[in-house]
């Protein structure tokens, strides 16, 4: 069985290549991952693959879509939990996905972009259903 671990947005780090290779402590892929983010215009350093290492959202000083200070505040895994799902930050969020995944497909190969698909841009899809999954325990327990 595997068990899924999901960024406070909705990403998807077991397919995240930061975190794969993080997790099997290869730098070589941590060096790859790097350079394939550079290639989309995500600023990681290159010369130093250990600081491209990343266990997930708690290693990330800030988040982009200032999600994961909302979700610590309200003592939430992820925005799915939330009872203002889906809000005004997420739904930006989901649009600048829509828009990175459109403008990526120019620029990644297609293994690249499959991979950035399963681990970027499914989160709307993924919180959606951890939302509707959320419901559902919320009326069991009440």
């Amino acid at each position: 069985m595997c068990v899924i671990k999901l960024a406070f947005c909705g990403d998807v780090c077991n397919y995240c290549p930061r975190y794969i290779a993080t997790l099997s402590g290869n730098e070589e892929e941590l060096t790859r991952a790097a350079e394939i983010m550079k290639k989309v215009g995500w600023p990681y350093n290159l010369e130093d693959p250990k600081k491209m290492k990343c266990r997930g959202c708690q290693d990330v000083k800030s988040c982009e879509y200032k999600v994961k200070e909302c979700c610590i505040e309200r003592k939430i895994k992820n925005c799915g939990m939330c009872v203002s799902y889906p809000c005004v930050k997420i739904e930006n969020a989901f649009e600048k996905t829509k828009i990175n995944a459109n403008n990526f497909k120019k620029i990644l190969s297609p293994e690249e972009y499959k991979v950035f698909s399963k681990a970027y841009f499914s989160k709307k899809n993924n919180l959606t259903m951890v939302r509707r999954n959320f419901k559902k325990e919320l009326w069991f327990y009440v």
